[in-house]
């Protein structure tokens, strides 16, 4: 029998038969741009080697156990963020809400990225950006302004390859689970096949080996810095996924006996191997730049789209051979990384409407997708990418991270993470104690409460990226108020009358 992925024909909601579509699928999610240009930056800040002590111990306590968390709420509701958090607690589907619509905000100005990764693809054989690759993003890609206040026109070949970033998206996702199933066949192995390529051929350079030993270096003085720690649980949190309503909206596609914790498992050390991976790509490629222009390694690190778009290219420009050849990889492997990121959010926003009002798919999808682009047309401007720093920095730094808090104390203590515990381990073969409802209950939580704590005293007393304090106010305070504002009133919409009341699907039980 063929192990291509297909759905169960019983109807909607569409349903995984193959396994390996499901973890391809959440890997794919899991695994974005983020991999690339965060986490070889944070590991190299926060004691190199000795950083993947607190990472990996991050991973055990809260990225397998809040997956665990998602996973099983998704699948014993069997329904998008919303409806499952309905069921579980009729008054806490704003919860829900919460988290699509930051996961919607997300995919805005993402999709944009992927704008930008497209145009330089178009510019990778003949190395377009020339010898000046910052010089190139900024001034002839970005075009950008002075500041937010400057937004400027539209930029139509970012709008370009935002309309191809949104067809993409539409088209991976227009039919739910059975379309998702095969672009992942294709869109999650390719990645890692092209980093494996790229991270051999920065193995070759010459001053690769000093790059790596940035890298891998361990500082041990670092693990006794409480602020390493929260990095490392800031870096899983944002890695896995969490939060966005999209692995419960996964899961729910799930056949009703599935081995939820050994999927979750897999899933989180695989987003943790394609992070390591990563960076070895990164650093290799950085000792060979560090090399060639007579600098350290830390005098040419970046993070961000500073790494991706002015200091990966400038390593290309000076590979003795087929540079043109590499660039085109590079960029291929950032766009098939950051497309399943982008449809997985649009998949949870598209489900958690269908769930709502009953309506079928494909307008529901379509609006979706045009609305987004509509938004993201913000960020496609000469300004944009001012706009672009300040909603990312607040949207994450408060929107995600209140709505795992959040996520946290309705299902392990509202609902009881007992009852989500003893329904994972029914057909799990790695069964979970009650030291899993610890770490949901109090141990996360308490993480999430000190992050969120430490960000909101730093963006306080020092405003975020010298911005003035008007664009602070609307692009980050007032799109996370919007936000919130928004999942109470979607929670009051009038909703289809086919739902099921709390604790009715899945059999489940509110408390």
């Amino acid at each position: 029998m063929s192990d291509e992925p297909k759905l169960l024909e019983s109807g909607p909601p569409a349903k995984w038969n193959r396994r390996s579509a499901f973890i391809l699928a959440a890997i794919g999610s899991a695994v974005g741009l983020g991999n690339v240009w965060r986490f070889p930056f944070v590991c190299y800040e926060n004691g190199g080697g000795a950083f993947l002590i607190p990472y990996l111990f991050a991973i055990i306590t809260a990225g397998i156990p809040l997956l665990i968390l998602e996973f099983s709420l998704g699948h014993k509701m069997a329904s998008g963020a919303p409806l499952s958090f309905f069921k579980a607690r009729r008054n806490s589907e704003w919860v829900g809400w919460l988290m699509v619509l930051v996961g919607f905000v997300i995919t805005a100005y993402y999709a944009v990225i992927m704008s930008w990764c497209f145009n330089y693809l178009f510019q990778s054989f003949s190395l377009g950006w020339g010898d000046d690759p910052g010089g190139f993003f900024t001034d002839k890609l970005l075009h950008l302004s002075s500041g937010p206040g400057e937004l400027g026109g539209l930029n139509w070949p970012l709008v370009a390859g935002l309309a191809l970033t949104w067809i993409w998206i539409y088209f991976c996702i227009r039919k739910g689970a059975k379309s998702v199933g095969k672009v992942v066949l294709v869109t999650v192995p390719l990645p890692w096949l092209l980093l494996l390529i790229l991270a051999i051929r920065g193995g070759t350079l010459e001053g690769a080996g000093a790059g790596l030993n940035y890298f891998l270096n361990p500082d041990w003085s670092k693990l006794l810095d409480p602020g390493v720690w929260l990095a490392a649980y800031g870096q899983v949190f944002f890695s896995f996924s969490l939060a966005f309503g999209v692995m419960i909206t996964y899961a729910s596609f799930l056949p009703r006996k599935s081995d939820i914790n050994n999927n979750a498992v897999i899933i989180g050390l695989s987003d943790a191997a394609t992070s390591f991976l990563a960076g070895l790509t990164v650093f290799s490629t950085l000792g060979f730049l560090a090399v060639g222009s007579h600098h350290t390694v830390a005098g040419v690190m970046e993070s961000g789209p500073g790494l991706v778009f002015a200091v990966y290219p400038t390593i290309l420009n000076q590979l003795p051979f087929w540079p043109g050849f590499f660039a085109a990889i590079f960029f291929i492997m950032l766009l098939t990384l950051g497309i399943d990121s982008a449809f997985s959010l649009v998949e949870a926003s598209a489900e958690a409407w269908v769930n709502k009002l009953g309506l079928k798919r494909k307008p529901v999808l379509i609006t979706v997708c045009v609305i987004a682009f509509a938004f993201g047309l913000l960020f496609a401007t000469d300004g944009g990418l001012w706009w672009l720093d300040i909603v990312d920095n607040f949207i994450n730094k408060f929107g995600l991270i209140l709505g795992g808090l959040f996520e946290c104390i309705v299902l392990g203590w509202l609902y009881g993470a007992r009852k989500l515990r003893e329904y994972a381990n029914r057909d799990s073969e790695i069964k979970i104690g009650r030291w899993w409802d610890f770490l949901v209950k109090y141990f996360t939580p308490a993480i999430l409460v000190v992050t969120f704590g430490m960000d909101l005293v730093k963006t306080v007393t020092e405003p975020y990226g010298g911005y003035p304090d008007w664009a602070l106010f609307a692009g980050g305070w007032g799109v996370v108020a919007a936000v919130f504002v928004l999942s109470f009133v979607f929670m009051r919409i009038h909703a289809n009358k086919n739902r099921a009341p709390a604790g009715e699907q899945g059999g489940g039980t509110g408390e």
